[in-house]
């Protein structure tokens, strides 16, 4: 039977899977809805899937949520209400491609701040797999020829899916940090912060209303509010939580590496776009990263 540990690497690699689709649906719905709407409503039905799960649980826990305190505040508005406004407004000026790619700081600035803020100090081997894993992703960035990334261009929206990713790896450090204050099952704290978060998103939505921000309920669009709401929300979010307790943020983070690989693999199923060589050998080092850094332990764990 596999191990807790391989269990969670093999979430969150369908984790990462989910999201790459997610970027995809991102850009490809930039254009028809507004990225505070997607944002909103992505959650508003996360909400309506997940509350009748765990609603009797969060009311029999509310003694722990009311320790939690502002805590769970702060981790829902990174989690939920700033990461989703930072992701979706970045596509409205940057391709997919360049989402997974900048998402991809997650694992260096994670390994960095788990040190600084927990005193989670990965050892060398685990810093070890983390190069290989990079260089397997310039690799894979430069299809091959080293020589390309200087002349790479960044779009602007990259700037604010930098701050996403940012957000991102301190909403894991702190939900490792705080792991006393959160001591309730993994998918009834997850509802708990979708239900926060939505309501910190709802007065962005009504700004979004006010400005004339609107769209079209047709079934494209109503397919792209479900696919982010039920599995980049709620399973993909569930399997990250799990992910970030049983590994630790800084290992868990590494599987971020892994959404430049879906996406080619993505855009080679859905789009008809060629595999190269390339692709193979990079996406061969990041899995090779992975594997190194996934047989260490975190020095504190």
């Amino acid at each position: 039977m596999p191990s807790r540990a391989t269990l969670a690497w093999l979430g969150l690699a369908l984790a990462s899977l989910i999201w790459a689709g997610n970027a995809l649906v991102a850009r490809a719905f930039s254009g028809t809805i507004p990225p505070l709407s997607l944002a909103f409503w992505r959650w508003a039905v996360a909400l309506v899937i997940i509350l009748p799960l765990v609603a009797r649980p969060l009311w029999q826990a509310r003694h722990i949520l009311l320790r939690a305190g502002w805590r769970l505040w702060v981790a829902a508005l990174l989690a939920i209400s700033l990461y989703n406004c930072f992701l979706y407004t970045a596509a409205l000026t940057t391709p997919a491609i360049n989402i997974t790619l900048v998402s991809t700081c997650l694992p260096l600035a994670t390994f960095i701040g788990a040190g600084v803020l927990l005193g989670e100090w990965p050892s060398r081997r685990a810093w070890l797999g983390l190069i290989v894993a990079m260089l397997g992703l310039l690799y894979l960035i430069a299809k091959g020829q080293l020589g390309l990334l200087l002349g790479l261009d960044f779009a602007q929206g990259d700037l604010l899916m930098l701050l996403a990713t940012l957000d991102w790896a301190l909403y894991s450090l702190l939900l490792r940090r705080w792991q006393g204050y959160f001591q309730l099952p993994p998918l009834v704290l997850l509802g708990a912060l979708v239900l926060l978060g939505t309501l910190m998103l709802t007065p962005l939505y009504a700004w979004d209303l006010y400005r004339g921000a609107t769209f079209e309920l047709n079934l494209p669009n109503a397919l792209a509010i479900l696919y982010t709401a039920a599995l980049a929300s709620v399973l993909a979010y569930h399997l990250w939580n799990l992910g970030v307790v049983e590994l630790g943020a800084a290992r868990t983070a590494m599987s971020n590496y892994l959404m430049p690989v879906f996406t080619a693999l993505l855009g080679w199923w859905l789009l008809d776009e060629s595999l190269q060589l390339y692709h193979w050998i990079g996406g061969g080092l990041i899995l090779a990263g992975l594997l190194l850094a996934g047989r260490v332990q975190e020095q504190t764990t």
